[in-house]
C-alpha cells in the first residue's frame, strides 16, 4: 500500500475507536471500573515502548549523525505537552467552579481534538519512513485512546450531552487524527518532517509517565496493583517484540 493509503486507513480506524465509549452504557459500572485501570496500564506500557523501542531508534537512524537535535526534539515534545497540560488544568479548575459541567465537556473535546491532530501528524510521519514503524506507533496511540475514550464519553454524558450527540462530537474530535495525518503528508513534499518522530517520542513518554502511570496508583488492593503492573509490562513487551527484526 502507498503511504497515503496507510495514513487514511489509520486515520479512519482511529476515528472509529471513538465509538468504543458507547460500551460504558452496557457494561456494569463495577466491571468497567475493574478493567479501566489495567487498560490504562497497558496504554502506558505501549506508549513508553513505542517511544523507546520504535520512535527514538528510528529518529536517531534518520538524524544523519545529529543525535543532539533528535534528543532536543524529544525534550521539546515532552515539554510542550507539559505546558499544554498546565493550561488545560488551569482552565479545568476554573470551569468546575461553575454550576454546569458544559465548560468541562467543551474543554475535553478541544483538548482531545488537538491531541489527536498532533498524534495523526506523528503517526503519518512514521508511516512515511517505514510502514512497520507507522503500524506500531499507531497501535501505541490506539492503546492510549481506548481508555481515554471510555472516560471521555462518560464525562460528556454526565455533563449533559445526549448519547447520540456525545458519540458524534467524540468522533469529530477523533477525526482530527486523520486531518493531522493528511496535513503531514502534504507538508512532507515541501519540508523534512523527521523531527516529528523524536517530538512524538517525547509526547508519548510524557503521557505515559505524567498522566497514565499515576492513574494506575489508584489500585485499592495489592491484587489490583499487580494487575495494573502486569498490564504495563504487557504493553512494553508487546512493543518490544514488534521491534525485533523479522528473520
Amino acid at each position: 500500500m502507498s503511504d497515503l493509503a496507510w495514513i487514511v486507513l489509520g486515520g479512519v480506524a482511529m476515528t472509529s475507536i471513538a465509538l468504543i465509549g458507547s460500551v460504558t452504557l452496557v457494561l456494569d459500572p463495577r466491571t468497567l471500573e475493574r478493567i479501566l485501570l489495567p487498560l490504562v496500564g497497558l496504554a502506558a506500557g505501549s506508549l513508553l515502548g513505542a517511544a523507546v523501542f520504535h520512535l527514538l531508534p528510528e529518529a536517531l537512524a534518520t538524524a544523519g549523525g545529529d543525535d543532539a537535535a533528535a534528543f532536543l526534539w524529544l525534550v521539546g515534545g515532552f515539554t510542550a505537552f507539559f505546558a499544554f497540560e498546565q493550561v488545560l488544568r488551569r482552565h479545568h479548575r476554573h470551569s468546575v467552579t461553575r454550576p454546569t459541567h458544559a465548560p468541562v465537556t467543551h474543554l475535553i473535546l478541544l483538548a482531545d481534538g488537538l491531541h489527536n491532530l498532533l498524534d495523526g501528524m506523528a503517526v503519518a510521519s512514521a508511516f512515511m519512513i517505514d510502514p512497520r514503524v507507522g503500524l506500531t506507533t499507531w497501535m501505541a496511540a490506539a492503546a492510549h485512546e481506548i481508555p481515554q475514550e471510555l472516560g471521555d464519553f462518560a464525562v460528556l454524558v454526565h455533563g449533559g450531552w445526549s448519547v447520540r450527540r456525545a458519540l458524534l462530537l467524540n468522533s469529530l474530535s477523533a477525526s482530527t487524527f486523520l486531518l493531522g495525518g493528511l496535513a503531514a503528508y502534504g507538508a512532507s513534499f515541501t519540508m523534512d518532517l523527521s523531527f516529528l518522530l523524536p517530538f512524538a517520542a517525547g509526547t508519548f513518554i510524557y503521557i505515559a509517565a505524567a498522566d497514565l502511570i499515576p492513574e494506575t496508583h489508584g489500585a485499592r488492593t495489592a491484587k489490583e496493583g499487580l494487575a495494573n503492573f502486569v498490564a504495563f509490562i504487557a504493553g512494553l513487551t508487546l512493543l518490544y517484540v514488534l521491534a525485533i527484526p523479522a528473520s
